[in-house]
């Protein structure tokens, strides 16, 4: 089941779980609330999460673009 779970969280970004170690919340309350949320407002939460996972993707490749060796000839 923990090998399901990590690759479900790998390749839908890990948002949920980014956003529920930086706040300190359960994750799988992060993911009930937002699956609410995308029903009562007929999917405007979605637009949120794209931004947030574009975001942590950016912010990864700058992070890992600072300390490549190979950039500092």
């Amino acid at each position: 089941m923990e090998n399901v779970r990590q690759t479900i969280e790998y390749n839908v970004f890990g948002v949920c779980t980014y956003l529920g170690e930086r706040f300190n919340i359960a994750t799988s309350r992060i993911r009930l609330y937002f699956i609410y949320l995308s029903f009562l407002t007929f999917g405007s939460p979605l637009i949120i999460y794209l931004f947030v996972a574009f975001w942590m993707n950016v912010k990864r490749y700058i992070f890992y673009s600072k300390r490549n060796p190979l950039w500092y000839k």
